[in-house]
């Protein structure tokens, strides 16, 4: 069973850091697609970030103020997330594809638990 677990949530202020990361369990999942994703309370889910074997992708809300990288040797994704608004507030998930390919709107198999991010104003 493939197991996503989050970390690195928490209570910011507008304008801080944070970096969230996220731990696969199997070794495979160090070249799958891998993305991240958000919910705010009473919204759907979006997208937020992705990272395939070759490329990053961004969702416009976050661009150029948060960065996905992975370390394949920790089976490990990561979400850097600067200048924080009180808007990105929401549970942020990760999630991983079956493929090491990723286009707009692909759909992933495999979730996290979610971990929390809220920024105060």
């Amino acid at each position: 069973q493939v197991q996503l677990v989050e970390s690195g949530g928490g209570l910011v202020q507008a304008g801080d850091s944070l970096r969230l990361s996220c731990a696969a369990s199997e070794r495979t999942f160090s070249r799958n697609a891998m993305g991240w994703f958000r919910q705010a309370p009473g919204k759907e889910r979006e997208f937020v970030a992705a990272i395939s074997s070759r490329n990053t992708y961004y969702a416009n809300s976050v661009k150029g103020r948060f960065t996905i990288s992975r370390d394949g040797a920790k089976m490990t994704v990561y979400l850097q997330m600067n200048s924080l608004k009180p808007e990105d507030t929401a549970v942020y998930y990760c999630a991983a594809r079956a493929t090491e390919t990723y286009y707009p709107g692909a759909q992933f198999l495999y979730w996290g638990q979610g971990t929390q991010v809220t920024v105060s104003a």
